[in-house]
Parts: C-alpha cells; structure tokens; sequence
C-alpha cells in the first residue's frame, strides 16, 4: 500500500480513471455488437443508424485517449466494410 499522501491519492485517482475507462470501452463493445447485430440480420437502415453511433462512440474514446486513433480508425473501417455488403 502506498505510504506517501500523494501516492495514496495517485491510487485513488487512478482506480477512478480506470473505472471510467471501463465503462467508455464497454460503450463502444455495445454499440460495434449492435452494428454486427444489424448486418447479421440484414436490416440495412438499422445497420446505418447503428454505424453512425459506433462511429460517435469510437472517436470519443480516441479524443479520451483510452484506445488509440490507428485502433479506432481500422474497427471503423472493419464496419463500414461490413455494412457497405448488404
């Protein structure tokens, strides 16, 4: 355990930070399952609607800084690939 008042706060402020990355990466799981969920079942305006919040989500994370731009940029590109077949 952290013995300086500073290095006990660090630990506090940290498990916050990661707390709250969590969540935001869960998000952006939520919202690219819910793409694939759409091009799975072939429902074209569903797919659209899906991508364009995926998309929201994902550069919100990269602007965070909890995944990197190259990261975001390839599962975008991996999804509109995706729904650009139906």
């Amino acid at each position: 355990m952290a013995h300086s008042r500073s290095a006990k706060k660090r630990v506090l402020i940290a498990e916050r930070n990661r707390e709250r990355n969590q969540a935001v990466k869960s998000r952006v799981k939520t919202m690219v399952k819910k793409v694939l969920a759409a091009v799975e079942v072939k429902e074209v305006e569903a797919a659209n609607a899906a991508l364009s919040v995926a998309y929201k989500e994902l550069d919100k994370a990269v602007t965070k800084g909890i995944i990197k731009k190259n990261t975001a940029s390839r599962k975008k590109a991996r999804l509109a690939a995706k729904v650009n077949t139906l």
